[in-house]
């Protein structure tokens, strides 16, 4: 039994976040596209998850579902970019290897743009089902290289789709990473005493666009931006208790970059610009650099 079900057990570390707020959000956009599954491009699947889910006969090459992803870097990314650069926000960019393989150039102007871009696993898979330690090994360290080559940065943090494997942590430990954020479990980064170079920095799943694509979720686009406010106002009045926090919001490009739900995107951003001065805007890799210093390991 190896769960820990208890986490902080209700006593937090006394944390301000570098600029003196007790709450850090983090804004993450997922460029994914090129790095599913598709038959295509010689995988055994096409990925099925879209905007419907695919009819394609399982083998066959699914045009549609890859001009459903091809629209996120196409169109999504540059109406993204262009809202983060308008509002000043700074962004992690989950990157998947091979969609940074094939198209370096635009891994690199989210990093012009002074974005991190952080490792999201060579597919958009999950590591869950590598079945050699070797071979997960392997696959992260092209994708950290393939990353830094076209981006200029070295990745420090790493999230993949669904979970990690039983090796994900202690391979990152090797690699020199400095953080991971498959964990849904908390509401403020924490060590695993297993990993304890590694912060865990844990991710979210409700205030996520992909809720778009699932039928109990988000239809229209003020639904996610009025459940992101729900959630900044919960957290701000922890936060006034003095209680450390953090919020991430997700985002993919296929999703909110569309029109139709950009404003689920946009919308976010302008409440985050008015809170600016409560709350702690940053990158994922800061979030983590800034806990370590807050709270050393075994502190």
């Amino acid at each position: 039994m190896t769960r820990d079900l208890i986490g902080y057990g209700g006593e937090w570390p006394d944390l301000r976040w570098p600029n003196g707020a007790r709450l850090a959000v983090s804004v993450v956009v997922n460029l994914e596209e090129g790095a599913e599954q598709q038959v295509g491009d010689g995988d055994p699947q096409s990925e099925r998850m879209g905007e419907v889910l695919s009819v394609v006969p399982p083998g066959v090459r699914d045009m549609g579902q890859e001009q459903i992803f091809a629209y996120g870097t196409r169109a999504g990314l540059w109406r993204m970019l262009e809202a983060l650069d308008r509002h000043a926000i700074p962004a992690t960019f989950l990157m998947c290897g091979r969609a940074v393989q094939r198209a370096p150039a635009l891994a690199g102007a989210v990093a012009a743009a002074g974005h991190e871009a952080a490792v999201h696993g060579w597919l958009w898979r999950p590591h869950a089902d590598y079945t050699s330690r070797e071979a997960e090994a392997a696959d992260l360290a092209r994708c950290a290289e393939t990353i830094g080559a076209a981006t200029g940065q070295r990745p420090e943090g790493f999230f993949c789709r669904g979970a990690e494997s039983a090796w994900t942590r202690g391979l990152l430990e090797e690699q020199g990473f400095t953080y991971t954020s498959n964990a849904f479990d908390d509401d403020l980064p924490y060590r695993d005493p297993a990993h304890p170079g590694l912060v865990v920095v844990p991710y979210a799943l409700d205030t996520n666009d992909m809720k778009f694509f699932h039928p109990n979720g988000f239809v229209r686009a003020g639904e996610m931006v009025e459940y992101v406010s729900d959630a900044l106002d919960v957290l701000l009045a922890e936060a006034e208790r003095g209680r450390p926090r953090l919020l991430n919001i997700g985002y993919h490009l296929r999703i909110a970059g569309r029109p139709g739900r950009f404003r689920a995107f946009e919308g976010v951003l302008e409440r985050l610009a008015a809170l600016r001065d409560r709350l702690w805007l940053a990158r994922r890799a800061e979030i983590a650099r800034a806990f370590a210093v807050a709270v050393p390991a075994g502190g």
